[in-house]
């Protein structure tokens, strides 16, 4: 009997051991659906491991892999030459790791007349040059503005590729991710947001073309679309262990799979 509380000490030992723990910090875009999707399908095959999946914005994440809180830092843009100078700063060898590739498409009420908008428009709505729908050929109503807040990589991107790097319109409104634009795009007549590709079904919303282009796979790939980027997993130098072989998951055959289900374009 004496020799059981030692068999119990080293079971645990084992046990702890064995586990792994994950943690991803960053993009809503990435995860809020897909490295979600991507993590349970992978404890299926490797049920030792957790994860631990923080959403809230590619900021975020990167500055969690360069703390050293997060072993991947998730993120729809490049890191900014401040962040990988505060990265050096620390020892922090900052990888970019392509997941897949992802356009922002233009979501409306879906009840808005308006059937299509020109870049100029665009830009013009965003910035607030233009406030009210019949300056684009919709119904008289004062346009609402849905953007991300500043910590997403979506935020900043959509600045850079829509908005020639000008700031935003002072009466847009803020969101946490992709699903709350789409919902109070979905309630607001006059609603006007951006989406990633894996959010463009949402209810009560409708994706308009651009210039007479429609964001998909198609359009994207042949650089037709003007609102693409890639997205990025961030690592510290060259992943190793559990995150390592995570990666090569998502990467490989059974992760970009998910990815084309999610409703982003595979790396191929």
């Amino acid at each position: 009997m004496k020799f059981f509380p030692f068999l119990f000490a080293a079971l645990t030992l084992v046990s702890t051991v064995s586990a792994q723990r994950l943690v991803i910090k960053g993009s809503d875009t990435l995860g809020a659906k897909l490295v979600p999707t991507m993590a349970e399908e992978y404890k299926v095959k490797n049920p030792g491991v957790s994860f631990e999946i923080a959403a809230e914005g590619s900021t975020t994440g990167i500055s969690a892999m360069i703390d050293g809180t997060a072993q991947i830092g998730m993120s729809s843009r490049r890191a900014k030459t401040t962040e990988v100078s505060a990265a050096q700063a620390k020892g922090v060898t900052m990888k970019p790791i392509i997941v897949c590739y992802d356009g922002m498409a233009v979501c409306l009420n879906a009840n808005n007349p308006v059937k299509g908008l020109t870049r100029r428009q665009v830009e013009q709505i965003f910035t607030g040059d233009i406030t009210d729908w019949s300056a684009v050929g919709g119904k008289a109503g004062k346009i609402s503005i849905y953007t991300r807040n500043t910590s997403s990589g979506t935020y900043s991107d959509w600045k850079d590729l829509a908005m020639k790097k000008r700031d935003y319109a002072g009466s847009s409104q803020k969101m946490a991710g992709n699903e709350q634009i789409a919902a109070e795009v979905a309630k607001n007549a006059n609603g006007i947001g951006y989406l990633g590709l894996a959010y463009i079904n949402a209810e009560g919303i409708k994706i308009v073309p651009i210039d007479g282009v429609t964001a998909n796979k198609e359009t994207i790939l042949s650089k037709k679309y003007p609102y693409a980027r890639p997205t990025f997993f961030y690592t510290n130098g060259e992943p190793t262990g559990e995150a390592a072989k995570f990666i090569d998951f998502a990467l490989g055959a059974e992760g970009q799979k998910i990815v084309e289900k999610v409703g982003f374009i595979t790396l191929k």
